[in-house]
């Protein structure tokens, strides 16, 4: 694909970007969506199961910070501080929240602040920091990742003590720990998503640059102790949303910390990424050593490790970075003509995402699911020199 067929595409999808979040922010407001109903409508998740602390609720508020950012419409900036102001109850309790309060504050407190100023969205961004970095292990070198008692349902099913696993997801959530260190000029938390990340590093990446999702540690001691398999087909297997969060964890790692083994390390992973899209028409299985049938996609996955190629652009040279982001383009493209709904009326952007790899229900295959749409939007707006650095 040459550069101006690119940017005329980049324009059209951009034109239907700000009709299509123009139309949601009105009818969704200060909602916080994950999917959509079988109508096809968002609904709320406080009141669900998944409830108010569910990973994925930064998300929305996210998309209407970029939005604001994009245009200076206040419609989005009123609906994105609605959203954090219902966030707040989370901080009254670390059980309330697990390492995933990056991925909660990041996008709405963290982005307020660094947009506006506000103190009260600093406070917040402050409080969900340090509850992130007291999960920090001290003997293990990681931040613990799930809630719950030692053994439960999951813990069963894959063997281990939770209290000892981390998983791939958080190297997105440790810039939380950079921003607040930044912040406050205090250290400690820069140190704890330092070796965070490099324990990551030694156990989480495989030589040829896939991951696991889960590595777990003696709790007691940190000795390693095995890798379950986690959200994708099976251990020692490759979830592409995990990969993902490689690719783009990594990238900002280097970012944050001019460490350059996180700018190789997300390298390795994105080009493991890149030759498993090639010949899948740079759409992204749900795993990429999942079997031939079912053919399962996860649009959520190519979302992700499209921001993530993207950030890998922009500290590498200029022959480099066009490698990264003609392969960020490619999977943007493939994508939107496969997954994308721009009907106004209709509520998400892209369908095509699915949760984890074993879904004896369907309910969570291949649905739109809220955060492959805000890294659509961010990288959309990234490539238009548009977008707000949220992480």
């Amino acid at each position: 694909m040459d550069k101006q067929s690119n940017q005329a595409w980049l324009d059209e999808v951009y034109g239907k970007l700000l009709e299509k979040m123009q139309a949601q922010c009105a009818r969704i407001g200060t909602m916080i969506p994950y999917t959509t109903d079988k109508e096809g409508k968002y609904y709320d998740l406080e009141g669900t199961p998944w409830g108010l602390g569910f990973w994925t609720n930064g998300f929305w508020p996210g998309m209407l910070w970029q939005m604001y950012e994009a245009t200076g419409d206040e419609a989005y900036r009123k609906a994105a501080v609605g959203v954090e102001e219902r966030l707040d109850a989370l901080l009254d309790s670390p059980e309330k929240v697990d390492h995933d309060v990056g991925f909660l504050f990041l996008l709405s407190s963290v982005a307020n602040y660094r947009k506006t100023g506000d103190k009260e969205a600093r406070r917040r961004g402050l409080m969900a920091a340090s509850t992130l970095a007291a999960r920090y292990n001290l003997d293990g070198h990681f931040i613990r990742a799930w809630n719950g008692p030692r053994q439960n349902k999951m813990t069963e099913m894959m063997g281990g003590d939770i209290r000892g696993w981390m998983i791939i997801d958080c190297m997105m959530n440790i810039p939380l720990l950079y921003w607040a260190s930044e912040e406050l000029d205090d250290p400690r938390f820069k140190k704890i998503a330092i070796n965070h990340a490099k324990t990551a590093q030694q156990y989480i990446v495989r030589p040829d640059g896939s991951c696991n999702h889960i590595v777990a540690f003696d709790p007691d001691t940190g000795e390693y102790l095995n890798n379950p398999g986690g959200q994708g087909y099976k251990q020692g297997s490759s979830w592409s949303r995990g990969q993902s969060w490689a690719v783009y964890g990594f990238a900002l790692s280097y970012r944050h910390t001019g460490d350059v083994s996180f700018l190789n390390t997300a390298k390795q992973c994105a080009h493991y990424c890149i030759a498993n899209m090639a010949v899948a028409d740079w759409l992204p299985l749900v795993d990429y050593r999942q079997p031939a049938e079912p053919l399962k996609y996860d649009s959520t996955a190519a979302m992700c490790t499209a921001c993530g190629l993207l950030e890998i652009a922009s500290h590498v040279e200029e022959n480099e970075a066009r490698f990264y982001t003609e392969a960020a383009c490619r999977i943007l493209r493939a994508c939107e003509a496969k997954f994308a709904d721009w009907d106004p009326d209709h509520d998400s952007i892209l369908t095509g995402g699915t949760f984890f790899y074993h879904d004896p229900t369907g309910e969570n295959t291949e649905v739109p699911i809220i955060y492959g749409d805000y890294f659509f939007i961010e990288a959309i707006l990234r490539l238009k020199g548009k977008e707000m650095f949220e992480w």
